[in-house]
């Protein structure tokens, strides 16, 4: 016979193995990296990176040569014959020199590029950020849920307390009627944060792509610039809108310099070859040398409103500079103000208890009365939801001052996830490959992407 002992034993280790396993809890990083991988608005911006890659390789093709080919067949009938004739003729021809179209073009294209990569970047921070926020406001939601849940209990124990003491004549009906509105009062924001919890949870899905399961504590915040000079002076340098009005202005300077060379002559040669049905063989060699002598004035003016534009990019640049700058400044005071409210607020909430505490004990002593016991316990749920509030204003704030310096992107966070390779499509497109052994190398980053 098999022992008792042993017997329940494997019957409990078996019934352990039938229960379900607990839910693995979902850190911030966790959430971060779901954001960023399952973001439309990441992918819709990528795309637009991607067309602008074509215009680089658009460019490439400029020197190059163009083939044409035409085939015709004509069925010609009259009152005294009819005819079929048909013909083939390949046409070549290539610009030979555009002095300094082509060359402005694509280092207009490629500028473009770059400052479409920084405005990528910005699309990565604002979709972190929302993230952070949706993360810290789910688990604020949660504290101020069971905070709530705690105030009711606390309110139904001081009702059934008024009525013992009422039963027995030591406090009035208006006491209990003012405990029992309290604690309507309770349950109702209970309801109210029961509600902005599923609110949270539902703005949690729109910014990681899946509702909340359970998450964990908030981690140590990133570490940031030791003073404001110091985050100010990376923020100028690096933020996501920055960047792309530097690139702007090179590729503005460079859209200068193709109005410029559009007012030169241009070069080509052409080559045609034709083959007639009945003998009519063609063949030509031809060289074409083009300038615009008078235009109505529109290459003129096509000169200066290059010019116009390129000054109205670094009159961007600078104000952006300077918005950057004082965007920086207001986040770091938010942070401030942020970190002071956690310190006033946990006093608030020592001295509040304390409080609560005291007149309590006198409560029972009859020196106090109902009223002044519900009180007291209402300073110290405010308190403790300043608290909560204060708390998620630092933590989002940390993140915010993150992306006002330009730095709350995937490697700079180092959530150890593979990041787009904006230059992976550009390198395969750049030289305008075709759909030819040229292009084996672009089908498989198409591929690497998912497209």
């Amino acid at each position: 016979m098999v022992p008792v002992k042993r017997l329940l034993n494997a019957v409990t280790i078996g019934a352990m193995c039938l229960l379900p396993l607990p839910a693995m809890a979902e850190s911030l990083a966790d959430a971060l990296t779901a954001a960023y991988r399952n973001s439309n608005l990441l992918e819709q911006n990528r795309a637009v990176l991607r067309a602008a890659d074509e215009d680089v390789a658009q460019t490439a093709a400029l020197l190059r040569p163009v083939l044409t080919l035409n085939a015709d067949t004509d069925y010609t009938r009259t009152q005294f014959s009819e005819g079929l004739s048909a013909s083939l003729s390949l046409t070549a021809s290539l610009t030979l020199y555009d002095f300094g179209r082509s060359k402005a073009a694509r280092e207009a294209a490629k500028q473009s590029v770059l400052a479409t990569r920084q405005s990528l970047i910005g699309v990565e921070q604002d979709v972190l950020l929302n993230a952070v926020k949706a993360y810290v406001s789910v688990r604020q939601q949660q504290d101020a849920v069971v905070l709530r849940e705690a105030n009711v209990r606390l309110i139904t124990q001081e009702l059934r307390a008024a009525n013992d003491r009422f039963e027995v004549g030591e406090v009035t009906r208006t006491d209990v009627s003012i405990a029992d509105a309290r604690l309507a009062s309770a349950r109702s924001s209970l309801a109210e944060a029961q509600g902005a919890l599923t609110v949270a949870r539902e703005n949690y899905r729109l910014a990681v792509g899946n509702y909340p399961g359970v998450l964990d504590p908030l981690p140590t915040p990133p570490k940031l610039a030791r003073t404001l000079d110091e985050a100010r002076s990376i923020g100028m340098r690096t933020h996501p809108t920055v960047r792309p009005l530097q690139f702007e202005v090179a590729a503005s300077e460079a859209n200068v310099a193709l109005a410029k060379a559009n007012m030169n002559p241009s070069l080509s040669g052409r080559a045609y070859l034709k083959d007639g049905k009945q003998g009519g063989d063609t063949k030509s060699l031809s060289l074409n040398f083009n300038q615009t002598l008078y235009n109505g004035g529109k290459s003129s003016s096509l000169y200066r409103q290059a010019l116009a534009r390129r000054d109205s990019t670094r009159s961007r640049l600078l104000f952006s500079t300077s918005a950057v700058a004082q965007r920086v400044a207001l986040a770091w005071s938010d942070l401030t103000v942020a970190n002071a409210k956690i310190a006033s607020s946990d006093r608030q909430i020592e001295s509040a208890q304390t409080a609560y505490d005291g007149v309590r004990e006198e409560a029972k002593l009859g020196a106090r009365t109902t009223l002044d016991v519900l009180n007291a316990e209402q300073e110290v749920l405010t308190a403790k939801n300043t608290r909560l509030s204060a708390n998620a204003s630092r933590y989002i704030g940390v993140y915010a001052l993150l992306s006002e310096m330009g730095l709350l992107t995937v490697d700079h966070l180092k959530l150890g996830i593979p990041a787009y390779d904006p230059e992976a499509y550009y390198n395969a497109v750049q030289n305008g490959p075709a759909t030819s052994s040229q292009g084996k190398r672009l089908d498989r980053v198409l591929k690497a992407i998912g497209k």
